[in-house]
């Protein structure tokens, strides 16, 4: 089949891109003729790439101008997917969820100059008039949560028939718990002790992905620990709340990382706090590497996860005596909860939600 999708940039350190990056590679396997429409992307032979220019002046304008030129003739391909909220797809998989849901957790944590922004931001009155307009005339949509599929029925009134809940996927061999043996070096390397139990923080988007929270728990964790931070984020709030909460030396900021598997391999429990995540990949890729993990109620990946077993899932998002606790229990169960973490994990191999991604696509084109 001749199949488009549609991503604005492409990153290394983006969980979406990354996801549709192992998607392509599956389809190409497949013998699908792929095209890319974006303003940026890999140089790769195998794949006809579209440039869609944007303006770069603001995330407003970026959002607005790549919709705007953004020139597909849906007729010319069995399939358009878009990864971004545009209005030119037959499918629009909402991996970014629901911003109508997302200004609503916000509020919860904003100053009150933030929330009155949120009614005159022309990004976010631009993506909610978008957004409502792609949930009622895309043909389908892809939700990769069930968490993710209620939000958009309940603030958009869609139905359920038209939303598809197909859960992202994770490569089994890159991310392994056999890593651990393969990158015993590294953590030398890294020279982190071995008295040290190695909590990993991944996400870019600092404020969203609750690393606020996690810092103002580590005081609280009974183990001597050392907290690994990975992603795109200025670092100086947090060290300054670091050095007020006495942890500095328990912190290590390491910027976007692309063999992340290693840090996984070193790593004792996985930390991700999030206010809001639709289907975090770094949660999934986490227990694949074998790491129990501790997330919140709403990352979507929450509804893989039994408490007590693959991790914990926190219901107060922003209660660092919680999470705390929910630390110290893990890292005195962590040899049981890293089997059943990898176990869980093994049921969501990349190659097999790419199929049920191609079969959504072949029975839309049935349909249609």
């Amino acid at each position: 089949m001749k199949i488009a999708f549609i991503k604005r940039n492409f990153s290394y350190h983006g969980g979406a891109e990354k996801y549709l990056a192992s998607l392509i590679d599956f389809l190409k396997k497949e013998n699908h003729e792929i095209h890319i429409f974006s303003n940026k992307w890999l140089k790769d032979k195998r794949i006809n790439f579209h440039k869609v220019k944007i303006l770069p002046f603001g995330s407003f304008l970026k959002a607005w101008s790549f919709n705007r030129n953004l020139k597909i003739n849906l007729k010319e391909y069995d399939c358009v997917v878009s990864f971004e909220r545009t209005n030119s797809q037959h499918i629009y998989r909402a991996g970014e969820g629901c911003h109508r849901k997302w200004l609503e957790i916000r509020k919860q944590t904003e100053p009150f100059y933030k929330k009155i922004s949120f009614k005159i931001n022309p990004l976010h009155i631009y993506y909610l008039r978008l957004e409502k307009e792609i949930f009622e005339k895309t043909p389908l949509i892809i939700a990769n949560s069930e968490m993710v599929k209620n939000e958009i029925i309940e603030n958009y009134k869609i139905s359920p028939e038209k939303i598809i809940v197909v859960y992202n996927g994770v490569d089994l061999s890159r991310f392994s718990s056999e890593n651990r043996k393969k990158f015993a070096q590294f953590k030398k390397d890294m020279k982190l002790s071995e008295g040290e139990k190695i909590l990993l923080f991944l996400g870019s988007g600092f404020k969203r992905k609750g690393l606020e929270t996690l810092i103002k728990a580590l005081p609280y964790v009974n183990e001597n620990v050392k907290l690994l931070i990975i992603g795109k984020g200025n670092p100086k709030e947090y060290l300054n709340m670091a050095k007020k909460s006495g942890i500095y030396r328990k912190i290590l900021f390491l910027g976007p990382q692309r063999e992340i598997e290693k840090f996984y391999a070193i790593s004792d429990l996985f930390v991700l706090p999030t206010l809001y995540d639709p289907f975090s990949n770094a949660t999934l890729e986490a227990m694949a590497s074998g790491i129990p993990v501790i997330t919140t109620k709403n990352n979507g990946v929450a509804e893989l996860i039994e408490d007590g077993s693959e991790g914990y899932v926190l219901k107060d998002l922003l209660n660092p005596q919680e999470l705390a606790n929910k630390i110290n229990l893990a890292l005195k169960n962590l040899t049981s909860m890293s089997f059943f973490a990898r176990r869980k994990a093994e049921k969501f191999p990349i190659e097999e939600q790419a199929k049920k991604i191609l079969e959504v696509i072949k029975c839309l084109k049935k349909s249609s």
